[in-house]
């Protein structure tokens, strides 16, 4: 069987996330699943580096799969975006080692939040900003960032309930760049937990309204306590920039 590994680039808009589920055709992994196995006759598993949630995007998502034809891998390429739907595109493939795993092998990876902070909506941009009228303090919401980064556990910043996943992870950076009347956040780290990213945007846009203090982070990590950290923002603002590996 030849290991097969993919980039994907997709907007989330109309899925319910990348893992396939019962009861929906409206998942990316079901949508790759469903058209490899139709194109080599037999069942084939697609394992993406990391789950996106419902309406988040991605602009270099990578996925691996095991699958036995006669096909080139450019004949592969070819054929998954001849029949993926317009907003799921294969943009590179190549054989992979046996042993390369999308998930487990992967040693971060970066996101970006986009903000548009205007009065004036952006027809065209609609479904990849979050859209907030306040004026927003930066310099407080970098503040803020720069506490939030580091290795912590970050129980304050999921939305998992059970608890019993570890939640220690490590935040490399997180940058905020403003162009024009949109900021952009982005967040590199090695691993982020289920509405990590967005629950940490949700704080750090409390901050820029002056809704709480940049100096009370260290504080709020410290609770790990969900119901200290700030909300939780639109999935729709949100893309998976790049996975890492070594």
């Amino acid at each position: 069987m030849r290991n097969i590994k993919v980039i994907l680039q997709y907007e989330g808009t109309k899925y319910q996330g990348w893992q396939k589920q019962e009861g929906t055709e409206h998942t990316i992994q079901g949508k790759l699943e469903a058209l490899l196995t139709k194109m080599c006759g037999d069942k084939v598993e697609v394992h993406g580096s990391g789950r996106t949630d419902a309406g988040v995007h991605a602009l270099c998502q990578v996925a691996n799969f095991h699958i036995d034809t006669d096909k080139t891998v450019e004949e592969i390429m070819e054929y998954m975006n001849n029949y993926l739907p317009e907003d799921i595109a294969v943009i590179h493939i190549q054989e992979a080692a046996p042993r390369f795993h999308s998930r487990l092998n992967a040693k971060g990876k970066t996101y970006c939040y986009r903000v548009l902070n205007s009065k004036i909506p952006h027809i065209f941009d609609r479904r990849y900003v979050h859209e907030v009228r306040e004026v927003l303090d930066v310099a407080a919401m970098e503040e803020a960032a720069k506490l939030l980064c580091g290795t912590h556990d970050y129980k304050a910043f999921t939305s998992n309930k059970k608890g019993k996943k570890q939640a220690v992870r490590t935040v490399e950076s997180i940058d905020i760049e403003k162009v024009n009347d949109e900021i952009r956040f982005t967040f590199k780290g090695n691993g982020f937990l289920y509405h990590m990213v967005r629950i940490m945007m949700g704080t750090l846009l409390e901050v820029g309204m002056h809704k709480r203090e940049a100096a009370q982070t260290t504080a709020l990590i410290a609770s790990k306590d969900r119901k200290e950290a700030g909300m939780l923002v639109p999935a729709k603002g949100l893309t998976l920039v790049e996975v890492h590996y070594s």
